[in-house]
């Protein structure tokens, strides 16, 4: 994973590939859907190999292996064996269901989310090496919604239950502080970030409520794309696992009509500049093969342009503050590297040869 690219780097994106040990260059990596056995046959280099961790009805990440908390353990040693760096996505609030902020006036719940987040960085502490942890995808979005006047400091939440964070406010203000203030406490190796979601919000008022939890304050930004391959939504009638309205899923990747890749990197830029100017990771972006005819393929084999585009233009992503991308499906029916024919092997090849150096 550290071949290619150059040292020498000054910007933040290159101080935080250098946190994480890698080259200096636009990082790739690999999430949900993209098993190590398959990684291992395809002779795969991923800087960065991502898991969720998720509470719900069918169980715990945190007791999923013994002792509690081991799961992070596995998922760091099958980083080690692909020479990753492990990714965690932290996908607790949503324990009730998603987009239900009850948890946050739950006592009892949110004694065990503190629990369960101390447990993941006291286990990263122990791994010792550097890891990444995108926070809470979704959540922020949600609590814009519902708060009164988009304001984080009038949903109330249980914060200062947990000894950490005795101090902080019980909002969703505390909730921000008390992520990285933990995170900072027990792994100070680990680099932390929280992702804005759109959820038809205005570019300044997103910016306005990330800050008000304490993104600016972390390592980078998550920013993502889509959660399905695009010819999923394209479909007529939609399969039950891309039931969604809206149009416009397949980006032009000529950038003439939109809408396009330029689009959303002007997006991602606006966001990361107002959010202290961090540097980008794209997460979960989806892994379908291009097709000029819409909706393109099928169950697993869902047509999508983003990872030819973003690796034959990564040179597009650094310039805006990129450090990586992290490709993934986001559901079980859409691509993967075994029913993408190859394109990822093939396109990951090619970018390494010729990487995106990092400023």
């Amino acid at each position: 994973g550290t071949t290619g690219g150059t040292t020498g780097g000054t910007s933040a994106a290159a101080r935080f590939a250098a946190k994480l040990g890698r080259a200096n260059r636009m990082l790739v990596g690999l999430g949900e859907g993209n098993d190590e056995s398959v990684i291992q046959s395809q002779a795969l280099r991923p800087d960065i190999y991502d898991r969720y961790l998720t509470d719900n009805s069918g169980g715990s990440w945190s007791n999923y292996n013994s002792p509690a908390g081991a799961y992070v353990d596995v998922v760091a040693a099958t980083a080690d064996r692909i020479g990753a760096v492990p990714m965690f996505t932290l996908y607790q609030m949503a324990v009730i269901s998603d987009g239900n902020l009850a948890l946050l006036n739950d006592r009892t719940r949110m004694q065990t989310y503190w629990q369960h987040t101390v447990l993941l960085f006291q286990r990263l502490a122990a791994y010792n090496k550097p890891a990444i942890v995108n926070f809470e995808p979704d959540f922020w979005g949600y609590v814009m919604r519902q708060a009164p006047n988009q304001d984080p400091t009038q949903l109330f939440a249980y914060v200062n239950i947990t000894p950490e964070c005795a101090t902080l406010p019980n909002d969703v203000t505390g909730v921000g502080a008390c992520m990285l203030r933990i995170a900072r406490q027990y792994a100070p190796k680990a680099v932390v970030g929280f992702p804005p979601s759109d959820f038809g919000n205005t570019t300044a008022a997103i910016i306005t409520f990330m800050n008000r939890i304490g993104a600016a304050g972390a390592d980078f930004m998550t920013m993502q794309t889509l959660d399905r391959d695009a010819g999923c939504f394209e479909a007529s009638p939609q399969p039950s696992y891309c039931a969604r309205g809206g149009s416009g899923w397949y980006w032009d990747a000529s950038n003439a009509t939109h809408p396009n890749f330029q689009d959303h990197f002007s997006i991602a830029s606006a966001w990361s500049q107002g959010i202290g100017r961090l540097p980008i990771v794209w997460w979960q972006t989806p892994m379908g093969v291009p097709s000029t005819s819409p909706p393109g393929g099928g169950a697993k084999r869902w047509r999508d342009n983003r990872v030819q585009y973003f690796l034959t233009h990564a040179g597009e992503l650094v310039a805006i503050g990129g450090v990586g991308v992290v490709f993934s499906r986001g559901e079980a029916n859409q691509t993967d590297i075994t029913s993408d024919v190859g394109q990822f092997q093939t396109r990951l090849n090619a970018y390494l040869a010729n990487p995106a150096p990092l400023p």
